[in-house]
């Protein structure tokens, strides 16, 4: 595996070593070891999986202290822009984001510590996602920015005011109406 920093302390992307013959392919999609060795210990617990159509936008969420969550992602159908937001105060990159395309063809995986926002866009008609988190999932520290928040600048290659966004993700506030928790 190959572990890519980005511009954001924290945040990886991992590249899978890929094995091609008639059959088709192989790869080791996690090592603990070489996990470890390139961006430090963390102990999964929980695996989730959701599948979205075109135009879906998921995100941009969090869990609050103690429940904060890091994951690792990747798109295993289809095609995503998968989003982090840094949110921790003290960090020189508060606010700023990494966006990373993960394919079913790229098989690559994006890392988000614990401390950012998460959240995708779907590209293609079908998406299926796939996500490791270290911490389980719990609904009263759930928490999340506003998707639509151009103070981002995020490019999300869909159209946010088209997209098609859950209930709740439809009230997250704006980065500026914020108090980081992280």
């Amino acid at each position: 595996m190959e572990f890519i920093k980005t511009d954001i302390d924290g945040v990886v992307i991992v590249e899978p070593r890929i094995f091609k013959d008639a059959r088709g392919y192989f790869f080791e999609s996690f090592s603990r070891r070489e996990f470890e060795a390139a961006v430090g210990t963390v102990d999964f617990v929980q695996d989730n999986e959701s599948m979205s159509t075109r135009g879906v936008m998921r995100g941009l969420h969090f869990q609050r202290p103690p429940f904060s969550q890091a994951k690792l992602v990747r798109c295993v159908v289809g095609a995503v822009l998968d989003v982090a937001v840094d949110l921790r105060k003290e960090s020189s990159t508060y606010g700023q984001h990494v966006a990373v395309e993960l394919t079913a063809e790229n098989h690559r995986q994006l890392f988000i510590p614990r401390g950012f926002a998460h959240g995708f866009a779907v590209l293609s008609d079908v998406a299926v996602f796939q996500y490791k988190c270290d911490n389980y999932y719990a609904p009263e520290a759930d928490g999340g920015i506003s998707i639509a928040d151009v103070s981002l600048g995020i490019d999300w290659r869909v159209d946010p005011s088209v997209a098609i966004l859950s209930e709740k993700d439809m009230r997250h506030p704006l980065l500026k109406d914020f108090d980081s928790p992280f």
